[in-house]
Parts: C-alpha cells; structure tokens; sequence
C-alpha cells in the first residue's frame, strides 16, 4: 500500500532534532568508542577547535581537557564568548564568529555548527563564558535550554569552558579510550607550538612541530635524519623508515587531522617526486621513491572547503578565494627549500638516492613474483570462496562506508555463522584454511608467495598503501581458544611487518565474542567474561542454564547477528608509544622458544572458577 503524500507527510525539523534524527551527516558515524573516528571523540574535537582557534588568532596559550569517565571538561584562556551571544552559539545554527575571515583567520571551525552538534547530542551541557569580569553559564539537556544564569567573575580568568555528557541514547555504552585522545591532543601540540595542553594532569608540549610528531610515530630505525622545513604557512617533515614498507602519510590542513589526505596531500606527493628526480637527474619509478616513506605535513588556508562536516579530506584548490593553487604554492616551496637541503646535506642525499635504489631493486626482483600473485589472484576472485564480499566499500562515495568491515576467520563453520548473519551491505568475511604462516622476520616477498596473504592483501586493496582500502573496519574473529589466540598473534605479526599503517590508522581490530550463554525460560544472557557470568546468574535466580561456547562455529547464525550487530563488541589493535613493536615482535613470534617458556612459568596463574 502506497501512502498519501500531501501537505500532511511534510515536516520541519528544528536544529536540534535535525541533529540527532540524522548525526552522520554532522559527526560521521556514531559507535561505541572503539574506533579513532568514532563521534563521541568528534565530539571532543569540535570543542577543543574552538580553543585552538582563540590560540591561533593569539588569545590563551593554555588549553585544559579533564575526562572523568563519560564526562568531557575542555577550558581555555582566550577571550571568551561575548555574554550576549553564549546560547545563541550553542543552539542556534549558522550561528558564529568564523565567517568574518577579519577576526578568525585559516580556522578550522568554519560552517557553525561544531559545539551545537555537541549540545544537540549530549545528554547534559554546560557552557560558561568569563569576559570583561563577568561570567555566563548556561546548562542544556539533549540541546533544549534548562537554566541560564549571569554573574561577577571574581577572580576567574577570562576564557571559555564547556562540559558535556555525550548521550547514551545515540552512542550506546560508550567509552573513551586515552590512547585515541592522546594523539588527538598531541596532533594539537606539534601543529602549534607555544600551546600546553593540559590532560586530566599530564603536561603535553612541542618545541619542534612536525618533527617532534614523525619522531614519536617512528619505531625502527630510519634511513637518514628527519628532514623538517617550515616557511609561511607550510611545514613538513619526512624520512624513510628501515622497518616497514608502506608509505605513510599524517596531513593537516589548519589544524585538521585530514586522515583522508586531499588536494595538499597530493600536492606534496606530485611535488617530492618531482624534484627528487630533478635533483639526481633520473626518472625514478614514484613507488621507488615513496615504498616506506613516513610524512607529516601542515599547511593553513583561508576558507577551506572540505568534503565533509568531519573534514577528514580537503577539497580546495587554492590558498585563499581568488590567490594561487595549493599545487602552486606547495611545489614552490618544497622544490625550492628541498632542492637547497639536499646540497647542503651531501650525507643525506646520499642515504636517501641510497634508499631508492635499494627499493628499485627490490621492485625489480619482485616483478616476476607479482605477476604471478596477481594472476594466482585473478583467477580465484573468479570463485574465490575465501572471501564473502558485501555491497559498499571504504573507498567508494557510499554513505555507508564507515561501516564497512572484513571479519577474518578461522575455519569453514566459523566463517558460515558470519556469513549468514552478517549485513550483506557493509559486512564482509574471509575464510583461513587454517594457522597462517609466521611472517616475523621474513621480506614482503612472502605476501606474494603465500596465497593466503596474496589474497588478503587483493581483499583488502592494500598493496601500495591505503588510499584504496575497501574496508574501513578489519576485524581478526578467531575462537576463544589457545588455538584461537595462536592465529590472532600471526595474523597481527602478519599486518604489523608489513602494513603498519593499518594498525597505525586505527582500522585492526579483534572481535569479542561471548564465553558464556546463560538463561532460562524467560531471559537469554550472553556472557563476555567470568564476572558478567557470574553477575548473570544472580540476576536470572536459581538453577539456570549455563553454555559455555569454545568456537565461533558453535554459535548459531541467529545468535551471532546479536554479536556482530549495533552491539558489537570490538577491541581496537593500539600501538602504545611506550612499547618497541620490534622488541614486541621479537618476544612473542621470534625463535626464543626458551625465553618465552620461563616467562609463562614465571607468570603462571591457576584461578578456580567457582559458580
């Protein structure tokens, strides 16, 4: 039956119910926190924006972030909201001081809307503005006004704070992650230096910018020394790494962490490979040039236009309305100020046309050896039954892209639970014969050798770097076993020797799944662990059943769908800053059979699990 469409079945929304009816379009997508690119740490970014801003047009040189739990406290010490208008610049859309280009230059915060999605999506929101010895504080509940309330400032430094609540409603049993905000807040520091950012206690400060970042992302040695150069409104570092392959790229553009790259990524790209070749005089191959290359680079524009409310990508061409191409502007500088560092540095140009040469040479060796793999590839995508592929990809324009997810699987009857309850659209599994292969220690040349990486790097597009990667979301779902455990670890060795940049970018993750199913003739309770087990039992009284599951292909296709649904559990794959992933790898996967043997019987543990 088709519905009457009259004047009836037309609806205005106000601003608020527009941003919680459809919150993609403002934060992206939603989760539960496990994810870099979740909206609750958009979320974060849209306040601590504004902050930044003030320090940028020279106003507060301190930025303040307190994170109790699920509460959210960010203070600054610029100029504060004028009293006036402090409700109307959480709650009124389009609303803001970012479109006169005069008081808010290259600023991030352009199309009024940051903090009012944080309101609208929030279930409490405070903002409190102190300026010219006055205080206004006003109080929100899910973007409705509750209480507002003017008064002395007393001895209050002027600035701005807003504390928030995201909603449990839209975000589910959220949670924050200190790695993800770390990063985040460190990304703010090497990007302004002068700025302290001050993080429930802890200190965070940068003296030399880009450098300061590329060095904290490395982990290995490096080919030659980081080269850094800062001029106008560009600034870049670069090296390449001994310890993995990809290219990997961090960019910016005001301030935005644009993980997506754009118009000032590829610029830079185009620019480096092009006076490289000039200044050694030789068309080098541009993968020879950028196999393993790290970069961090910064630039500010006037009136950026990004692809999106998230500005992950940036569309610009230009620096500011009518003036010269982003292109342009980064190929003069780069050209000109790389060109002069090379001459001056005789011993780093020589490790880098070093560096080059050796990945010619590795290409070369490997020509043969990809050419098999591809067409290995290329006949069993014809029917390849390692792979259940969905219908919309990471790197397609579908809105749905966020959520794409491979799930990597062990065994047939695992990988047939997935399949048949997964979202065809966005869910995506790939089936392991078995226990793949330790890669620890071996050459990229194995990737292409091995059929079963072959054909999980072609699932994943991932060959050259990430740019093309099909799933947002790779997800290791392995029993919860000894054996389970054993292909987890080879299958993270597998993307930490040779795809860093997946971990690094936030996109491997390991799925939990339940150990336990109790219930009774009324309730069904799934367990993730020995205290939720316990905790169930209570609650359901006396003499319930208990099922404790010891693989995936025991639970049933219309269990798993409760799993792999908006209830997932995911735990994200972290690299720690104070762990050496080389050590790491060496410990756990490397040939120290009797090392590992003494430290098992020296961190032996037997608990009884009493019901």
């Amino acid at each position: 039956m088709i519905e009457n469409y009259s004047e009836d079945t037309i609806r205005t929304l106000d601003w608020k119910e527009h941003i919680r009816l459809r919150p993609g379009m403002y934060i992206g997508k939603l989760g539960d926190g496990a994810s870099q690119d979740d909206g609750i740490y958009v979320l974060i970014k849209e306040v601590i924006d504004n902050a930044i801003d003030e320090f940028v047009m020279g106003f507060g040189k301190t930025i303040e972030v307190i994170i109790d739990e699920r509460q959210v406290t960010v203070r600054d010490y610029g100029r504060g909201i004028p009293l006036g208008k402090v409700v109307d610049c959480v709650s009124k859309i389009n609303t803001g001081a970012k479109y006169d280009s005069k008081v808010f230059k290259k600023t991030v915060g352009l199309n009024g809307v940051g903090t009012k999605a944080v309101n609208a999506l929030s279930h409490s929101f405070t903002i409190e503005s102190i300026r010219e010895n006055k205080a206004k504080r006003a109080d929100f509940s899910l973007g409705k006004l509750v209480e507002e309330e003017e008064s002395e400032a007393g001895k209050k430094r002027t600035g701005t704070r807003v504390t928030f609540v995201p909603d449990e409603t839209i975000f589910g049993k959220f949670r924050f992650i200190d790695e993800y905000i770390e990063e985040l807040l460190w990304n703010y520091v090497f990007l302004n230096r002068g700025l302290t950012i001050v993080f429930n206690g802890r200190k965070m400060q940068s003296q030399n910018g880009l450098m300061d970042l590329l060095s904290r992302q490395i982990d290995g040695p490096v080919c030659y020394p980081i080269i850094h150069i800062h001029e106008d409104e560009m600034e870049f570092a670069f090296t390449h790494s001994n310890s993995q392959y990809s290219e990997e790229y961090s960019s910016f553009v005001n301030g935005q962490h644009t993980t997506q790259g754009g118009t000032h990524q590829a610029a830079f790209r185009e620019a480096l490979n092009k006076t490289i070749r000039e200044f050694y005089k030789k068309d080098f191959d541009t993968n020879d040039i950028k196999t393993s290359i790290m970069v961090a680079v910064s630039i500010k524009v006037q009136e950026p236009v990004f692809e999106s409310q998230t500005k992950t990508k940036l569309g610009s061409q230009h620096m500011e309305p009518g003036g010269t191409t982003i292109r342009n502007y980064i190929a003069d500088i780069l050209k000109r100020r790389l060109d002069n560092y090379l001459h001056m540095h005789p011993e780093v140009a020589e490790a880098l046309l070093k560096k080059i040469l050796q990945s010619e040479k590795d290409r070369k060796e490997m020509a043969n050896i990809k050419k098999l793999a591809k067409e290995r590839v290329k006949k069993a995508s014809l029917h390849n039954k390692k792979l259940r592929d969905c219908r919309a990809h990471y790197n397609d324009n579908n809105p749905q892209r966020l959520e794409t997810t491979l799930f990597i699987t062990e065994g047939d009857s695992a990988s047939g639970s997935i399949t048949k309850a997964r979202n065809v659209n966005t869910q995506a599994v790939f089936s392991l014969k078995g226990k793949p292969l330790n890669s620890y220690g071996l050459s990229k040349r194995i990737v292409y050798e091995n059929e079963e990486f072959n054909l999980l790097q072609a699932a994943l597009n991932i060959e050259d770097n990430l740019e093309d990667l099909r799933y947002n979301n790779i997800v290791i779902a392995t029993d919860a076993d000894v054996d389970g455990m054993h292909i987890r670890l080879l299958l993270l060795t597998f993307f930490l020797q040779f795809f860093q940049d997946v971990v690094r970018n936030g996109h491997l993750y390991i799925l939990q799944t339940p150990l336990f199913r109790v219930r009774n003739k009324k309730k069904t309770i799934y367990c993730y662990s020995d205290q939720e087990k316990h905790n169930a039992i209570k609650s359901l009284g006396t003499s319930p059943e208990i099922t404790r599951f010891k693989g995936l292909g025991e639970i049933s296709p219309d269990e798993f769908s409760h799993f792999i649904g908006k209830n997932i559990r995911l735990d994200p794959v972290i690299l720690r800053k104070d762990m050496s992933l080389n050590d790491t790898l060496r410990f756990y996967m490397g040939k120290n059979t009797p090392e590992r043997q003494q430290f098992i019987i020296d961190n032996l543990r037997m608990e009884l699990d009493m019901i």
